[in-house]
């Protein structure tokens, strides 16, 4: 999952991007401070929700309300309400303001730029090379990502086209793949990189990524020789698939001494903590 800021008339609105459903999910406190410039848009939007509810009679409206953990203003991560733009789109009609039209045409306009990246992927891999750069990754390690992305890609093609649902499948069938080479779950090498809403493989070593290809390309080439369909006979690949990629992993850790799995991550280095000046001893009064 990517975690991106962006702009709407100079203010910043959190957006993350979901790879396993392909969703864009936007900060609803961002939009609505936004809209109505209110020096609480978290009271504002809390105060405003719970006078919607009461007008529908039900929570319907907002139940694909989701909330995940964003940056805040004071560096934590912390848990946001995050909408998709068609849900986004009702709260802005709920809220009376001259920026409404505006930001409706700026939502579609991201919508419009993943039509494009859908339609000609090299657009989104021009982006990512972009921002991995600015991140200051080295031209080898973007390569790799890329060429990791492709073969995953083209994994998730095969899955759409054999009766996989996107979203919670994709999810177990990815953890299955990567507990078989890795020996650790997702959510496990996240933890091992102190990593939590950050996308795993923006942060993977070189070795890493090379074995999640691996894995991920063997799954899809089993996969489609047995002509696996349904979420079934697709775990049996995965799960193949993976141990392939391990057996990999083991001969080179044999070899070279060091786990493939690693803790290194690209997250920045935490600010410096000021010095505490511890006050001067005092000496002791000798009695004369």
């Amino acid at each position: 999952m990517k975690v991106l800021p962006t702009q709407f008339d100079g203010q910043d609105i959190r957006r993350v991007y979901d790879e396993a459903t392909e969703t864009w999910w936007f900060s609803v406190i961002d939009v609505v401070q936004v809209l109505t410039d209110s020096n609480n848009a978290r009271r504002y939007w809390s105060d405003l929700k719970r006078k919607l509810v009461q007008e529908a009679g039900s929570d319907q409206p907002y139940e694909k309300i989701v909330q995940m953990k964003l940056l805040s203003l004071d560096g934590k991560q912390r848990q946001t309400d995050c909408a998709s733009a068609s849900t986004l789109l009702r709260v802005v009609q709920s809220i009376p303001s001259p920026k409404a039209e505006p930001i409706k045409l700026w939502l579609a306009k991201v919508g419009y730029e993943r039509m494009q990246e859908l339609a000609d992927p090299a657009l989104s891999l021009d982006r990512a090379r972009q921002t991995w750069q600015q991140h200051g990754r080295s031209d080898k390690w973007i390569t790799q990502r890329m060429t990791g992305q492709e073969t995953r890609n083209k994994l998730t093609d095969y899955w759409r086209e054999h009766e996989i649902k996107e979203g919670q499948e994709f999810a177990i069938l990815t953890n299955i793949i990567h507990q078989e080479w890795a020996g650790v779950s997702v959510k496990e090498h996240k933890q091992i990189k102190g990593l939590k809403s950050h996308n795993l493989r923006d942060h993977m070593t070189e070795a890493e990524l090379i074995f999640t290809a691996l894995a991920e390309l063997s799954t899809r080439q089993i996969a489609e020789n047995q002509q696996a369909t349904g979420l079934t006979e697709n775990k049996t690949a995965a799960q193949t698939g993976g141990r392939i990629a391990r057996q990999a992993r083991q001969q080179l850790e044999s070899q070279t001494g060091r786990s493939v799995v690693s803790g290194d991550n690209h997250l920045p280095p935490p600010p410096a903590q000021p010095a505490i000046k511890l006050p001067p001893k005092k000496r002791p009064i000798k009695p004369e």
